[in-house]
């Protein structure tokens, strides 16, 4: 197939026609000789479409690289799939001085790629993706161990913005009881009833001793050390933005737990987290992190979505609708996840009662 036929997965022109529409869109800024090199998808993107590319100029120089992010084909603009809604986001999160990429270009409409879209300026770093770490990153505890910290330290500061200064126009807050609104229909897809079962009784359990969901604030939705960029042992960008919301902002510490709980996983995918719970959210709570009550629920809530969006994407890979061989290794971990959720909630009501 040749270049101008290609069309990756859910775009809708090739990558030639794309890097024609880019180069458009960033000459205003880089002047009449700049080009686009190197467009190409990059494999860990996630709800939308994700490509890197370059910006040289005439002579050949570097001006800079960036990320594309599309909205996918053919599918309602909300939530984790708008990806416009990112844009504002991310610059008034980098006003504020969080380590977010710029977004030096983005629009709501489809004329120029075919879908909204944002660019945003590759940041440097690597994420460490917890379960299959980089080979570049140490597995050693005196190495690994401060990432964690860090991570747990980034989340505060991203914590402590006023969202009703930094995005007044952005958002509505988002209720914690809509999560049994949205949750429910995506673990329907679940095809071992087992897990079905599990995951409807975690959600009863759950819904059942709901609190008060404060404090509100911003949430980043997948916080965890895989969307982080570390360089040099510092956290340098916090990237991956598609499940952002203003809403409980528990959500990200009960998140952030369950991927280093090694007690939620099948042993085959165990998380790489030399550390415990209570000293995460020691590293959280030291650096003025607000959300710390209520953490066994938030994250037994962080075990019940995982669970249901795994469900969902095990059964579209299997039936290939999206075929994705991460969801069948992730699959043994879908009843640990529920099974240890059970346990988390359990806990947290004998607490609460007591």
């Amino acid at each position: 197939m040749s270049e101008d036929s290609a069309n990756p997965r859910g775009a809708t022109m090739s990558i030639s026609r794309m890097a024609g529409a880019l180069q458009e869109l960033i000459r205003p800024s880089f002047g009449a000789g700049a080009r686009v090199p190197n467009l190409a998808v990059m494999e860990d993107g996630h709800a939308g479409l994700t490509f890197g590319f370059d910006v040289i100029s005439a002579s050949g120089a570097l001006l800079g690289r960036y990320v594309l992010k599309l909205a996918p084909a053919g599918v309602a603009r909300r939530g984790n799939t708008d990806v416009y809604r990112q844009a504002p986001l991310l610059r008034a999160l980098k006003r504020v001085g969080l380590p977010v990429p710029d977004v030096p270009w983005a629009s709501p409409d489809e004329r120029l790629l075919g879908a909204p879209f944002i660019v945003m300026e590759r940041l440097p770093g690597r994420v460490f993706v917890v379960w299959e770490p980089h080979p570049s990153f140490s597995r050693e505890p005196v190495a690994l161990r401060p990432l964690w910290f860090e991570s747990a330290r980034l989340l505060a500061r991203l914590h402590q913005i006023d969202w009703s200064n930094a995005l007044p126009d952005w958002e509505a807050p988002q209720p914690l009881r809509a999560e049994f609104v949205r949750w429910p229909s995506v673990l329907r897809h679940a095809q071992d009833p087992r897990w079905l079962a599990a995951g409807a009784a975690l959600g009863a359990a759950l819904e059942s001793s709901l609190p008060d969901g404060l404090p509100l604030g911003i949430v980043h939705g997948d916080f965890q050390p895989g969307n982080i960029l570390f360089e040099n042992g510092a956290a340098v960008g916090l990237i991956d933005w598609e499940l952002a919301s203003i809403g409980s902002q528990g959500l990200d510490v009960g998140w952030m737990l369950m991927t280093s709980d090694p007690a939620a996983w099948h042993a085959d995918w165990r998380p790489v987290a030399p550390i415990c719970a209570d000293e995460i959210v020691s590293a959280y709570r030291d650096a003025g992190g607000p959300a710390w009550r209520d953490l066994a629920w938030y994250q037994a809530l962080a075990h019940y979505r995982l669970g249901a969006i795994a469900s969902l994407n095990v059964k579209l890979h299997r039936t290939g609708k999206r075929v994705d061989d991460l969801w069948e290794r992730f699959a043994p971990s879908i009843s640990t996840l529920f099974a240890r959720g059970l346990e988390l909630v359990a806990a947290a009501s004998i607490r609460s009662a007591s």
